[in-house]
């Protein structure tokens, strides 16, 4: 009775993981022009990419870098132009979807950046050999922005390590054993 109690609530847990948006947080994060850091690599993610949310605050600029200039940038590695989309910054990637956010067209300290933007096509990045970049999409020589925030992808959930549905497993199976 124990094992089916365990497994219900294994499987509600693994079922609740599988519609949760995932979000990558950042304090006084800095970024130079057309730099990104690697949020999630290629095949950490699963489902189907639909949407992003933003909630940052621009900490310092340098040459007109704004708070709306904080984009999510989805390719492969190593990052290149061209890739499936581009959300914020007002220099182009070259992107196959691109999108602005709401607001946050400022480059002053305190400048804020609040919104969501839903995409026309959703990108399955379920097994997928790209990954999520987020970084300063203003690419003019000199440029720089510090963020403090969030950036919350929507449709997406972290894909469990190995070594963590291995000891799903091992607990599985000690659940299972009968007492002598």
């Amino acid at each position: 009775m124990k094992s089916v109690v365990l497994g219900a609530s294994l499987a509600a847990v693994v079922a609740s993981a599988a519609v949760a948006d995932v979000t990558y947080s950042f304090d006084h994060a800095t970024w130079t022009g057309f730099n990104f850091s690697e949020a999630f690599a290629a095949g950490s993610l699963a489902g189907t990419l639909t949407g992003a949310s933003i909630n940052v605050t621009l900490d310092a600029s340098v040459s007109w870098t704004y708070a709306d200039d904080l984009t999510i940038y989805v390719a492969g590695t190593p990052l290149a132009t061209g890739g499936a989309l581009q959300c914020g910054g007002y220099s182009s990637l070259s992107a196959g979807q691109r999108y602005y956010w709401p607001n946050g067209g400022f480059s002053a300290p305190g400048t804020t950046s609040i919104g969501t933007v839903n995409f026309a096509t959703g990108i399955d990045l379920t097994g997928s050999a790209m990954s999520v970049w987020v970084g300063n999409g203003y690419g003019a020589q000199g440029t720089s922005g510090t963020w403090t925030g969030s950036v919350t992808l929507h449709g997406v959930n972290a894909v469990p390590a190995p070594g963590a549905i291995a000891l799903l497993g091992v607990a599985g199976l000690v659940s299972r054993r009968r007492r002598a």
